[in-house]
């Protein structure tokens, strides 16, 4: 069935995008690369790892965090990589490779319009689906590094490393026919706010005032950096800078 899937690509693109999207949103083209790997755009994935990739570049070493990924036209000014790919792009890879998108950290509206501090109720099965490992992959020194993400991220109080765990794929929403991550740039949010295609669930991800770039972990500003996401709890290589 899977297979039979991914021969109806062109049409899925066209039908995702045609349902709820802006007319200046970048239409899909998808490429076949070799039997299991796929493009949209500047994003790579595997229907059989369902592994997705996608380049970015080290935005910030220092400085308060509230975001992960950017596109390079969003919140560059609290974001730790900066990426130019199409977040509507991502989001038809994470569909394609039937990750559920999960809902649960996107508060619900209140009455009067705005948010209310209570949220959708989301099933076990749809909150597993939902938990990615996301990974960064650079060269250093002329050899191939990577490294699970949260390991690039401190907790300011207590200067150790943002705990080891998987960030969640929501999906985001659309408003008035748009793609919200398309119009505002979000893409992996730390700090839970808006609605963002992917945020970190963890403790203190509704504090804007406790992350920062893991010192001497973090690459140079500009470095070039692949960021690998794959379903949670995945092998992967892992070596420390």
């Amino acid at each position: 069935m899977f297979s039979r899937l991914f021969l109806l690509i062109p049409a899925l693109a066209t039908v995702a995008l045609a349902q709820e999207t802006a007319p200046e949103a970048p239409k899909p083209s998808v490429t076949k690369l070799d039997e299991t790997r796929y493009e949209i755009g500047q994003v790579v994935f595997d229907k059989k790892t369902r592994e997705i990739r996608f380049p970015t570049q080290v935005n910030m070493t220092e400085g308060l965090l509230e975001y992960l990924i950017v596109h390079e036209n969003g919140k560059v000014h609290e974001a730790l990589l900066t990426t130019k790919i199409s977040p509507t792009h991502l989001n038809l890879a994470f569909t394609l490779l039937r990750y559920m998108p999960s809902p649960e950290l996107y508060p619900l509206p209140n009455k009067t319009g705005g948010v209310s501090g209570d949220f959708p109720e989301v099933s076990a099965e749809v909150k597993a689906g939902a938990r990615v490992q996301i990974d960064v992959e650079w060269t250093d020194d002329g050899k191939l590094r990577r490294v699970p993400v949260n390991d690039w991220i401190q907790h300011a109080v207590r200067t150790t490393a943002m705990p080891a765990g998987p960030w969640v794929y929501g999906g985001s929403v659309f408003d008035k026919g748009k793609f919200a991550p398309e119009i505002s740039g979000d893409i992996a949010a730390i700090f839970v706010i808006g609605f963002s295609l992917i945020t970190y669930p963890g403790d203190d991800n509704d504090n804007d005032d406790v992350w920062l770039p893991f010192p001497k972990r973090v690459p140079a500003e500009g470095t070039n950096v692949t960021v690998v996401i794959a379903p949670y709890l995945t092998a992967s290589p892992i070596s420390k800078p």
